[in-house]
């Protein structure tokens, strides 16, 4: 039998690329559009992993494609720091308008979440002139020294590659489902929260801690999502001990939620925020906005970056807000939260394998297990469930510590009939597993 191009070009790449970038379709793309990729022998393939939510406003939206071009044409690189542009400056009074909090605030660019993140842990530490930082279980920040150092699962992401960075302490996130206080919501009264007072003694004294961060929905965890107290009490906690709060809205972010950002749900206003992924529609860009005090804390030259705040990113970032508000790309971000909602709890009721159904707007998972009392994991079907779907021209991504958390990144611009054939497919792949 004749190889395909994709084939072949998978053979190249066991060849001449490292093994560590990993791969999770064998898929090689050609060409991608709205919610729909297209491989180089011409297969289709309905896209519910968004380039791992980069692609909110769809893949190569006319509008950012329109900014690039534009941009390309005329400027793309002097490095902001040798001879300044408008792009930069109007993006950041853009973000610092958009974030929560009624206080003056600033911004920053850098090219990935984990630079945001990266940058956002010593602006904090400058500031308060503290060392040490809190992160949760199940958190991803990035793969970056720090960031590295602040996610919490080891493999991939840290195994080999230690020693950490110090002074970093980790606590217990408010994972319902898998309660890790022994509790059951709402009788626990938030003691996953609570309990940061206890580590306090125990663990790190709070006049030590710089920064608590947080993403507000757990992404590589497990897309786990806190019930509705708990931000609030994280905030006064921080507020308490003069810890800032570092919300990481790399993934959770540009709408993902039905709001801009997902904090927002909860009426917390954050010390800083961090963004990325979709932020600039497919373009490296991420950013750092937070209180105008801690922004301008670290002195003249101590944060930058060559490529950070790239002319043709920002104009790309621009455009993706105009986008989301202009266009009301954000209502139909709520709506496609509805949809899934309905049907995800119409499968829960039809397949045992489904234990739970997380999230907020589009922004949601399915935890398989293989029995619903033990709550075991069900991997392998996590596994078989993601390649059949593959198969049936459905991309989908997993998550969770244990890999057995489906989640869904589709592109808001997905059509109706393509979101129902993906969740046809979806509906046929969990067939197949819950045997």
């Amino acid at each position: 039998m004749r190889s395909t191009k994709t084939q072949l070009l998978n053979k190249l790449r066991r060849e001449h690329v490292a093994q560590g970038p990993a791969n999770i379709t064998p898929a090689v793309i050609r060409e991608a559009s709205g919610a729909v990729m297209i491989d180089v022998d011409g297969k289709e393939f309905i896209d519910f992993a968004g380039g791992i939510g980069v692609n909110n406003v769809g893949h190569c939206h006319p509008k950012v494609v329109k900014a690039v071009k534009d941009q390309a044409d005329k400027l793309i690189h002097t490095c902001f720091h040798v001879g300044m542009y408008e792009s930069y400056i109007e993006l950041s009074k853009m973000l610092n308008n958009l974030t929560p909090g009624n206080f003056a605030k600033k911004t920053m660019f850098a090219n990935s979440g984990a630079e945001a993140v990266e940058n956002a842990v010593k602006i904090a530490r400058y500031a308060t002139k503290r060392p040490a930082v809190i992160a949760f279980e199940n958190g991803f920040h990035g793969r970056t020294l720090m960031a590295m150092s602040l996610t919490s699962k080891i493999q991939p992401y840290k195994y080999g590659f230690g020693p950490f960075a110090p002074e970093i302490y980790r606590l217990p996130y408010a994972y319902c489902y898998r309660c890790p206080m022994g509790e059951k919501y709402p009788g626990c009264d938030i003691a996953c929260a609570e309990n940061i007072e206890d580590y306090f003694v125990t663990h790190v004294d709070p006049d030590s801690v710089a920064a608590i961060i947080a993403e507000p929905i757990q992404g590589e965890g497990g897309f786990v999502t806190p019930p509705p107290e708990y931000f609030p009490k994280l905030a006064q906690i921080a507020e308490k001990h003069g810890i800032l709060l570092i919300i990481d809205e790399v993934q959770s972010g540009a709408g993902r939620t039905g709001e801009f950002l997902a904090i927002e749900h909860w009426g917390v206003e954050p010390d800083i925020i961090t963004q990325a992924k979709s932020l600039a529609g497919g373009m490296p860009l991420s950013a750092v906005t937070g209180k105008k005090e801690w922004m301008d804390a670290p002195h003249v030259g101590g944060l930058g970056g060559t490529y950070s705040g790239n002319p043709v990113c920002c104009k790309a970032a621009l455009a993706v807000l105009d986008i989301l508000f202009e266009d009301k790309l954000l209502d139909r971000s709520r709506e496609l939260g509805e949809i899934l909602n309905k049907r995800f709890a119409e499968m829960k009721d039809h397949y045992g394998i489904i234990g739970d159904v997380r999230g907020k707007g589009p922004m949601l998972a399915l935890e398989l297990v293989k029995d619903r009392e033990t709550k075991a994991p069900a991997t392998e079907e996590t596994k078989k469930l993601t390649q059949t779907c593959y198969e049936k021209g459905l991309v989908l991504l997993s998550c969770g510590n244990h890999g057995n958390v489906i989640r869904t990144l589709m592109p808001f611009v997905i059509t109706d009939e393509q979101l129902d054939r993906g969740l046809d497919i979806l509906e046929q792949g969990l067939k197949e597993v819950d045997r």
